[in-house]
Formats: C-alpha cells, sequence, structure tokens
C-alpha cells in the first residue's frame, strides 16, 4: 500500500503541470488572486512540513543528532547550489539568445523552453525522491509531505507553462512537454522507495536533507515574493494563510 500511495501521489503531483491551463482560462486579475493564496499557503506548508514532520521523524529515528543536524544544512547549501546553477544556465542562455538575435533578426527562443524544461524536471526529480522517502517513513508523512509538493507546485507549473510558451512552444506542446517534465517526479519516488528500502539509514538522512530543501525554498524564493506586497489587508491575509499552511500539517499529526 506504501508503494501504491506514493505512486499515486507524484502522479497527482505530475498533473500539476496542466495548471498551465489557468493562464488560457483565468483571467489575469483572477490568476494573480489565485497566485497570491497558493504562494502564502505553501510557505506555511513547506515550513509546517519540515519543522512539524520531516525533522522531527528524523531525529526520532536515533541516528547521530550532529549528523542529522549537518543533513539539514546540507539541504540548504545544495538546494542553494542546484538553485545557483539553474539560474546561471538561464542567465548564460537568455544572453547567447539576445546575441543571436542581434546577428541573425529571428526571433528564436527555443534554447531557453529546453533549459526550463531541464530544470523543472531535475526539480520534479528531487521532489519525488523527497516524496518517496517520506512513505516509507509513514502514509501520513507521505501524504503531508505531497500537499506541501503540489502546494509549492502550482505556482511553479503555471510560470513555466508561461515561459515555454514565451519560448515559442504551441499551447498544446507545451503543456504536453510540461506535463513530462513533471512526470520526472514518478521516476524519483521510484529511485527513492527502491534504494530505501535497501538502505535504511538513508532514510532518516534524506528526510533531513530535503527538510533543509524545504526550508530554504520556502525561505529563499517563497517568502521574497510575499514581501512585494505592502498593503496592510493583503500582508494580513499572507500571515493567516501562512498560519493555515502550519494548521494543515499539524493537523495530520493527528493521523500518524
Amino acid at each position: 500500500m506504501i508503494y501504491f500511495y506514493a505512486i499515486l501521489s507524484t502522479v497527482i503531483v505530475s498533473l500539476m503541470s496542466f495548471f498551465g491551463l489557468l493562464i488560457i482560462s483565468v483571467k489575469q486579475d483572477h490568476l494573480k488572486k489565485i497566485i497570491f493564496f497558493v504562494v502564502s499557503l505553501s510557505v506555511g506548508a513547506l515550513f509546517g512540513d519540515a519543522f512539524i514532520h520531516l525533522i522531527p521523524d528524523a531525529f526520532e529515528s536515533g541516528l547521530n543528532i550532529h549528523s542529522l543536524s549537518i543533513s539539514i544544512l546540507a539541504g540548504i547549501i545544495l538546494f542553494f547550489i542546484i538553485e545557483k546553477f539553474l539560474h546561471w544556465h538561464h542567465s548564460h542562455v537568455e544572453h547567447d539568445h539576445c546575441i543571436d538575435c542581434a546577428s541573425t533578426h529571428e526571433n528564436n527562443v527555443k534554447p531557453l523552453g529546453a533549459i526550463i524544461l531541464f530544470a523543472d524536471g531535475m526539480h520534479n526529480f528531487i521532489d519525488g525522491i523527497i516524496i518517496g522517502l517520506s512513505f516509507l517513513l509513514g502514509i501520513e508523512v507521505g501524504i503531508a509531505t505531497t500537499l506541501a509538493v503540489v502546494l509549492h507546485e502550482i505556482p511553479q507549473e503555471v510560470s513555466d507553462f508561461a515561459l515555454l510558451l514565451h519560448a515559442g512552444y504551441s499551447r498544446g506542446r507545451a503543456l504536453f512537454l510540461n506535463f513530462i517534465s513533471s512526470s520526472m517526479a514518478i521516476l524519483g519516488t521510484i529511485v527513492a522507495l527502491f534504494i530505501g528500502v535497501r538502505l535504511e539509514n538513508f532514510i532518516p538522512i534524506g528526510l533531513a536533507v530535503a527538510a533543509g530543501g524545504f526550508i530554504y525554498v520556502a525561505g529563499s524564493d517563497l517568502v521574497p515574493e510575499l514581501h512585494k506586497t505592502r498593503n496592510v489587508k493583503k500582508s494580513l491575509l499572507q500571515i493567516f494563510t501562512i498560519l493555515l499552511g502550519f494548521a494543515f500539517m499539524y493537523l495530520l499529526t493527528f493521523f500518524e
């Protein structure tokens, strides 16, 4: 059943790629409101999953406390390096494209689309590993992690779809390729389930690294986005929604 729920969860995560359809079907003002709400909820869910589920469960394994603490820090550094690497390539491709445009006068940004797909595929593969390791610890922990990943994926997938359209892909092709890229989460989960069962001590370390990654993503990528809002009413709504994300993660502990 653990294997079934883990694979089903990553299939659901992969289907988040079709959220890009919101760009087509929802008015811009409504889309901004949806993304605003989801980003705030995502912050609470990612922080909540890291501090309420992943870190406590990792420490309950009985492994050396300092090793697990270092693993959390390693997760933060690892996700920083990955993001730094992807941002460098993203900027590099855009720069090469501008040079190409100047010399050929053609509006072709296909290389940028390929980089987006590669980056999103690697990101989803890592998400799949995290989900797989979480389910090995328990169905409830796996569900909590899946919810956190799904909430984080919604604005990400909408953004990726928009960039693929900007890169010159048709709507149908952008949706299809974005789904293929998102499906890397399934492969990541299969790898985690295969390795985790054979390397029992790897599970708590992997969860600690995953927690560090969640902390980095929430603190580095999402919180700065929330700070762009200065309106008092919207800021209070942000705080409430973040707390709602915490509450979701805490409520799941009653089912463990």
